[in-house]
């Protein structure tokens, strides 16, 4: 098992699992009751998929790395005069003092989310928390939005070169191809290609992101 990332959910649920997409459409209802309790207009999700294509990355992958991203997203925040070092044989990256630290200000869309399930929306927004317990899947709702902001603030830390805040086809193309086990940060770059491709495109076609 591990943690799988889509967007145009709802699209690809009508064509393939309508049980799925009902599933989703009471999601977002529940999303749409959050947002109302916040001042915040509703979410009306895309029935056809958009315009904007994800460029090639790994859709999945264990759920244990996205705590690699997380760590190195924390010490790049609360450390940002010291130089991120991989993490060590043994170590584990959900343990660093540093990613509670950050965490603790619960305004991260990276850090405050659920690391198996949940959404983050198109657009900009505050975490979320789903405190009466509704039946929000995670318990969180993010912002893609954000998420991407973030990201991109993180890419140097880990070796990724961004034009203007954006990964050109060919950075793309090599970080999809690179073996993640024997490349610095390679498990770090390979989430955050992942989570990078899939907010974008969120954001482009207005289309919520999902952790499932």
């Amino acid at each position: 098992m591990g943690l799988a990332l889509s967007t145009n959910f709802l699209a690809d649920m009508l064509a393939n699992d309508p049980e799925g997409a009902e599933w989703f459409r009471g999601q977002m209802e529940l999303v749409n009751e959050l947002l109302a309790a916040q001042g915040l207009p509703p979410h009306a999700e895309p029935e056809t998929f958009g315009a904007v294509k994800a460029r090639a990355h790994c859709g999945s992958f264990p759920y244990s790395f996205l705590h690699y991203l997380r760590r190195a997203y924390a010490r790049t925040r609360e450390y940002p005069d010291r130089p991120l070092e991989p993490v060590r044989a043994g170590e584990d990256p959900a343990a660093d003092p540093a990613v509670e630290d950050a965490s603790s200000m619960l305004d991260s869309h990276l850090l405050c989310h659920s690391d198996c399930e949940g959404f983050y929306l198109p657009t900009e927004l505050d975490v979320i928390f789903d405190v009466d317990e509704r039946g929000l899947a995670g318990g969180m709702l993010g912002s893609s939005v954000c998420l991407l902001r973030e990201l991109v603030e993180v890419a140097p830390s880990i070796g990724i070169e961004l034009q203007g805040g954006n990964l050109t086809d060919e950075a793309v193309a090599a970080l999809a191809a690179e073996e993640h086990e024997a490349a610095r940060f390679g498990i770090e770059r390979l989430v955050w290609l992942a989570l990078y491709e899939t907010a974008r495109v969120s954001v482009a076609n207005k289309t919520v992101l999902v952790f499932c």
